[in-house]
């Protein structure tokens, strides 16, 4: 797997946030899906959480993570962004 730089990881993160939709992904998911360690995780979920981007849900005492609408939109916008850089044979 090619090293990742923050704001892949991040996108990592909100993409693999987002295929569990409103019902939300627990640690346990994102750890596994985006291919992190449990301490790394956090760092980026404070991050991701501080930003807007996602929002720490606990229900039935179990933490879950959700895609905010600025984290929705976030996503879009760096999807299209990677999608003209590759367009143009720049790697992010």
């Amino acid at each position: 797997m090619p090293y990742r730089n923050s704001l892949q990881i991040m996108a990592d993160v909100l993409s693999h946030a987002s295929e569990y939709g409103q019902s939300g992904a627990n640690k346990s998911n994102l750890i596994q899906k985006a291919n992190l360690s449990h301490s790394r995780l956090n760092g980026f979920l404070k991050n991701l959480i501080g930003s807007g981007l996602i929002n720490s849900i606990i229900y039935e005492n179990h933490q879950t993570y959700v895609l905010t609408p600025k984290g929705i939109n976030f996503l879009h916008e760096y999807k299209k962004f990677v999608e003209l850089s590759g367009a143009f044979g720049l790697e992010l």
